[in-house]
């Protein structure tokens, strides 16, 4: 009877344990559960009122968690590296949103990166280049990824502007001439999406010139390049070479080494850039040095079809590199992780290589980058390269705004037959001389044989400075090639529709068209 008596005790007590070991888990998931949900809430592509109270308390949260409590945090995009992932020490960093800054403003607008050695090393540097090329100017700095700022908020309690807030700091400060400098790599999506936010803001300032990102013009073709990626090629490829203990890029690939450069990739019409800069690559003669993107688009870009084309090449060792201004989460961890899925792993899965090192750098570190973009802003403050937005209640024509030189423009009709070849993607080439506007266009064919800039009425009298066709070549998209008739038509201002009458081939009648040239970029 007292063994059976020890034994419901022993039982009991066995029980009370696991109960409260069962309560203890349960709370201990609930704490977690907690902290998850509240960096979901702030895992957001958009500010509210409510957001900075929203990152003091997830802080707040996570700081109160045990280390074993920390490592259950597990949510829609909440996991324990959100607040636990050490990237290095923030307070190296500048937020640049100081106040009281004058009338004159270079804004650095960046994707952005939680990555704080990398914000430092590669962002910051970018700025702190820019800030001692032009002493004069207040340098500040916005990001487009209001995901980014709110962890940095959160994590380190560093406060970065985005697009509106620097804007409206702007504004505030009284600032008259704005500068903006994007520091993303080509004109894709989130320059589209930088330029419809600064247009909001047209009215605000005298002028508002937006520069050139780092690769420049998108051309129409992979084969099309420019001396902006010509420059970053040499730049990384010098870097990635310096880093590698090699003497040249010759003596690499004679050691049977390549480098392949991973950039991100988009579905945007900018990702053209991607294999342009494969194109300038062969053009410098870099044979062993090749170009990927995380998202692989273009389809040529994707790991598996440049781990055969690396193969094919002879090269058994490998380099990987980010193509990316900041070497953040993407470099990391998509370039150089453990995990099965990054590029390290699947180039080594391959079984094609005897070795694959990483060099985690973004191209902002590097001092000829840096000295580009110090070239964007200078050519943007002369009108050169840039978009220029003027407040029209400011007497400042457009033309003034250009210095002499040969710019890429945008040019629109009013449609119907009267259209731009899609050869050309709505573009055509402006060239300045002595203050005059002349901008050369082709059509979508030889409908067209003259045109006079004018009416169709004053086009017919006598003594009418009509404009004869020229032949121009056109290469389209897919290789093939053909004609179509181009025109060489004086412009008096930039960014206003102007009547151009046009002379029918088949009708020999003329009509009514208007022509409008805006956005130049000097080439």
């Amino acid at each position: 009877m007292k063994k059976f008596i020890a034994f419901l005790c022993a039982l009991t007590m066995l029980f009370g344990v696991a109960s409260v070991a069962f309560a203890d888990a349960d709370a201990d998931k609930a704490a977690a559960d907690k902290v998850a949900a509240l960096i979901d809430a702030i895992y957001v592509q958009s500010r509210t009122d409510e957001t900075d109270a929203q990152c003091a308390a997830a802080k707040e949260a996570w700081d109160a968690l045990t280390d074993a409590q920390k490592e259950l945090v597990e949510g829609e995009e909440a996991s324990p590296d959100y607040f636990g992932l050490d990237t290095g020490d923030a307070s190296l960093d500048d937020p640049r949103n100081a106040d009281g800054i004058g009338e004159k403003e270079i804004l650095v607008v960046s994707f952005g990166t939680s990555y704080n050695g990398s914000r430092v090393a590669d962002i910051k540097g970018i700025e702190d280049a820019i800030a001692a090329a032009f002493p004069d100017w207040a340098v500040r700095r916005a990001f487009t990824a209001q995901i980014i700022i709110n962890h940095v908020q959160a994590r380190d309690g560093e406060f970065i502007d985005n697009m509106d807030q620097a804007l409206e700091r702007a504004v505030a400060a009284g600032v008259k001439q704005l500068v903006v400098q994007p520091t993303h790599l080509m004109h894709g999506a989130e320059y589209d999406e930088l330029m419809e936010a600064v247009a909001a803001y047209a009215d605000k300032f005298e002028t508002i010139m937006v520069a050139e990102p780092l690769l420049g013009e998108v051309g129409k073709d992979a084969t099309v390049v420019n001396a902006d990626k010509a420059a970053v090629a040499e730049a990384i490829v010098s870097a990635a070479v310096a880093e590698g203990g090699f003497e040249s890029v010759q003596a690499a690939a004679d050691n049977g080494t390549a480098f392949v450069f991973m950039g991100h990739g988009t579905a945007h019409v900018a990702k053209v850039t991607y294999s342009q800069m494969q194109t300038q690559m062969a053009n410098l003669g870099y044979k062993n040095v090749f170009i990927g993107t995380v998202e692989g688009e273009p389809e040529e870009t994707a790991c598996e079809n440049v781990i055969e084309d690396v193969a094919a090449a002879g090269y058994k060792n490998v380099v990987l590199r980010p193509l990316m201004v900041v070497a953040g989460d993407h470099a990391n961890n998509d370039m150089a992780s453990d995990e099965e899925d990054s590029w390290k792993s699947m180039f080594l899965a391959s079984g094609k290589f005897n070795s694959v090192d990483c060099q985690i750098a973004g191209l902002g570190s590097i001092e000829a980058v840096q000295n580009l973009y110090i070239a964007h802003t200078q050519a943007a403050m002369d009108g050169n390269g840039a978009t220029v937005i003027v407040n029209n209640e400011k007497e400042a024509a457009a033309v003034d705004q250009l210095a002499d030189g040969v710019y890429t423009v945008d040019v629109t009709t009013d449609g119907g037959m009267f259209k731009l070849s899609e050869a050309v993607e709505g573009k055509g080439t402006l060239t300045v001389k002595d203050g005059q506007m002349t901008v050369h266009f082709t059509l979508s064919g030889k409908g067209f044989t003259q045109v006079f800039v004018g009416s169709a009425e004053d086009a017919q009298k006598e003594g009418a400075a009509v404009i004869d066709a020229v032949e121009d070549t056109l290469k389209f998209s897919d290789g093939t090639t053909d004609t179509a008739n181009g025109f060489d038509v004086p412009v008096e201002e930039l960014n206003e529709a102007f009547a151009l009458a046009a002379m029918g081939k088949k009708s020999a009648k003329w009509y009514d068209h208007t022509l409008c040239v805006s956005n130049p970029v000097q080439q």
